[in-house]
């Protein structure tokens, strides 16, 4: 596994739009300020790919595109770091264009670049995983850089920072406060504060050890059944089957799988649909651990654990639930391929600095 250098300042970051196009939209422009604002205060230098603002509908008929800002931002020696747009549903659709792409692949393994992006860019992270680069379930522009509030959520920014040299992460704790989804992310309601709340569980431990560790792998769940089913686009599981991108029960020997559920908030009935898959696959008799992200706004959370605990049902396997990593906010970052030590008796993650 390679693992790319820490951002310094006076770095160039690509932005990369590689599922929603909405970054493009007028009604983003004002996250495209802040966002800017926030990375050059960090003494970096966003640089924005060439289709990277096309908008939505553009984007949606053309994944090459999507594809070639990613290449390109691989292929350019003065761009140290990759940072996603947002997510969306249909990342798979870039991967015909990279996964055959001799000069992209021969780019990656030479030239490693830090990555970072959570929920549908799952999709290339495990891309990433399969051509052995070491990237970021972690921020991401639009909800992070340019959240709206008059500054960047505290532990979300510490969270940014560890991708800075000299700033890394040395263990991860349970964030005070965690915050409501925002209904409103218009321009109107720029400087406003999202709706927060005192934790009342922090990390969790549903059953198994309380000290364990494994190397990180995994991503958002929906996005992990989606590779594996034809739910969602009748073409997914073939093309990602096709370029082997979820990880064979090898690769999952050993690891801590970490999994967390998206802005869909999916029902109890669905949510067991995907640990059972997982389970189908074999990825449970073989992890060292899981961790499970906080749900959004809490949604579903008894109904969650209870389902965990009984499909996954292994007494000796450690399952850790509400971290705050994903789709719910604040998070903090996960590194592919880091090893990670869960210790349960004090509440942390101790992260491998790479």
């Amino acid at each position: 596994m390679q693992y790319a250098r820490k951002l310094r300042k006076g770095d160039k970051v690509a932005i990369v739009s590689l599922s929603s196009g909405m970054l493009g939209e007028e009604f983003c422009s004002h996250n495209i300020e802040i966002g800017v604002k926030r990375l050059k205060e960090y003494g970096l230098e966003p640089v924005f790919m060439s289709n990277a603002l096309k908008g939505i509908e553009y984007l949606k008929e053309h994944p090459e595109a999507r594809a070639k800002d990613l290449k390109d931002a691989f292929l350019d020696d003065s761009i140290a770091g990759i940072i996603c747009a947002i997510g969306g549903d249909d990342t798979y659709r870039i991967l015909p264009y990279l996964m055959k792409d001799e000069d992209f692949i021969k780019a990656v393994q030479k030239n490693p670049k830090l990555f970072t992006g959570f929920s549908d860019t799952t999709i290339n992270h495990l891309m990433f995983h399969k051509l052995g680069l070491s990237t970021y379930y972690g921020p991401n522009f639009i909800c992070d850089l340019a959240e709206i509030s008059d500054e960047m959520l505290p532990y979300s920014k510490k969270a940014f920072e560890s991708y800075i040299e000299g700033n890394e992460y040395r263990e991860i704790t349970s964030s005070e406060i965690w915050y409501q989804e925002r209904t409103d992310f218009s321009k109107e309601a720029v400087g406003t504060e999202r709706i927060s709340h005192r934790e009342e569980h922090g990390f969790e431990l549903l059953r198994g050890k309380e000290c364990f560790e494994g190397r990180l792998l995994g991503g958002c769940l929906e996005s992990l059944y989606d590779i594996l089913t034809t739910t969602r686009y009748e073409d997914e599981k073939a093309v990602c089957e096709k370029y082997g991108l979820f990880p064979d029960i090898e690769e999952w020997k050993e690891k801590i799988l970490f999994i967390e559920t998206c802005e869909e908030k999916p029902v109890p009935e669905q949510f067991e649909k995907e640990i059972a898959i997982l389970k189908e696959k074999g990825v449970f008799d073989v992890v060292s651990g899981v961790l499970v992200g906080k749900p959004q706004d809490e949604a579903y959370y008894d109904e969650y654990k209870n389902i965990l605990v009984k499909v996954v049902n292994n007494p000796d396997l450690p399952i850790v639930y509400n971290v705050n990593f994903g789709h719910a906010t604040p998070r903090c970052t996960l590194q592919y391929g880091a090893m990670a030590r869960v210790d349960m008796k004090r509440k942390i993650i101790k992260c491998e600095v790479m």
